[in-house]
């Protein structure tokens, strides 16, 4: 058998789907270790009888509960980690990735950190010969983010028998400040998600490709009109291609 098809083991990371009421399912990570148990609303589960098992198998709860063992993907992942900041959503972030078109071996700057949920699908899209620049602020979420990333490489080697590449930089500091580090760079695309990403781009358009794509994540139009006024009035070399929302809607189709 390939290695992701390969049993659990210790120290990888399980994902538990519980399926409830009205079609609706819960979902529980953990990380595997032989003392310790899983704890749902139907049970507990000893990680025990969860290590060896292939994925993909139900097993019982102590409370009679149906556990779905799986291996998590990067957006289930990302959803259920540790958080401190609000994270962009896999939704939005795939939307970015396909507008900034990055492929393997690009170089990519991040400002805002945040949780690490973008710096894990950048390191994942750039590849092992591709570098990530993710800049943050806050001493919190600099420290979470790196967490956030380091525990889902090591998972990832464990389960899977192979290694995530370690292509992410993260750098505290603001990024209005980094001017000089920008010299010794070239970058093939730059996702800012800020609260003032207006105070960035001077600093990172001169070592942007010419035609590269900048993607700026914004929570309301209000802000995008503020970013737009200010390219204006500081004559910035950018020009605004799209605006985008992305909606997600889940169905559920049940038997006539």
């Amino acid at each position: 058998a390939c290695p992701r098809s390969g049993p659990f083991r210790a120290g990888e990371l399980a994902l538990a789907v519980l399926r409830r009421k009205h079609n609706t399912t819960l979902k529980l990570l953990c990380r595997l270790a032989a003392e310790a148990v899983l704890s749902s609303p139907g049970g507990v589960l000893p990680h025990r009888d969860i290590i060896g098992q292939l994925p993909g198998q139900v097993l019982l709860a102590s409370g009679g509960a149906r556990l779905l063992l799986r291996r998590p993907s990067l957006d289930e992942y990302v959803l259920l980690m540790p958080r401190g900041p609000t994270i962009a959503y896999p939704k939005d972030i795939s939307a970015m990735l396909m507008m900034m078109d990055i492929h393997p071996g690009d170089t990519v700057l991040e400002s805002g950190s945040g949780s690490g949920a973008m710096s894990l699908f950048l390191s994942r899209a750039v590849g092992p010969k591709g570098r990530v620049l993710s800049y943050e602020i806050r001493d919190d979420h600099h420290s979470l983010a790196k967490k956030n990333y380091r525990h889902w490489r090591s998972a990832w080697e464990i389960g899977h028998m192979d290694e995530w590449p370690d292509n992410v930089e993260f750098i505290l500091k603001d990024i209005s400040t980094a001017a000089a580090d920008m010299k010794s760079v070239t970058l093939d695309a730059v996702v800012l998600d800020m609260l003032n990403p207006q105070c960035a781009l001077p600093v990172v358009h001169p070592s942007l490709k010419q035609g590269g794509v900048c993607a700026v994540y914004l929570a309301n139009i209000t802000q995008v009109i503020e970013l737009l006024d200010r390219i204006r009035s500081c004559k910035l070399p950018f020009l605004c291609e799209r605006i985008i929302e992305v909606t997600h809607r889940s169905w559920s189709v049940l038997p006539a």
